[in-house]
């Protein structure tokens, strides 16, 4: 059964494109330790007519500020678990020219969750 690993950030309009360079470097690590797909979505309908709450009042997204949708696939929950142990370890994702790099959004407003997958069209 295919898994996902689902990501909710918000992200300051003015930090997009460091926020870019740094999915791409993410979709290149998970992709080369077997993740099945990497996506990286900014919201774009985020005021549909309909009812429930949307993603920016979820998200408690202020002006200036965009929402981004993320995920990866993976086979299974085992082997996510087996692609994040690897994308740890990798050489790019402990780069000491990283570690003092401020992240382009706030980790503690970043949802994130592993969902199985139930239906797949």
């Amino acid at each position: 059964m295919k898994y996902v690993d689902g990501f909710v950030i918000v992200v300051p309009e003015e930090h997009m494109p460091a926020y870019r360079e740094m999915a791409k470097l993410g979709a290149k690590v998970w992709k080369k330790h077997g993740a099945l797909a990497y996506f990286e979505c900014t919201g774009d309908d985020l005021e549909p007519e309909m009812t429930g709450i949307t993603f920016p009042n979820m998200a408690k997204a202020k002006p200036g500020e965009t929402v981004v949708f993320s995920f990866i696939l993976f086979e299974s929950r085992a082997h996510r678990d087996e692609v994040n142990a690897k994308v740890m370890q990798d050489p790019l994702m402990n780069d000491p020219k990283f570690r003092d790099k401020p992240m382009p959004f706030d980790v503690k407003r970043m949802a994130y969750g592993g969902f199985k997958v139930f239906v797949e069209g």
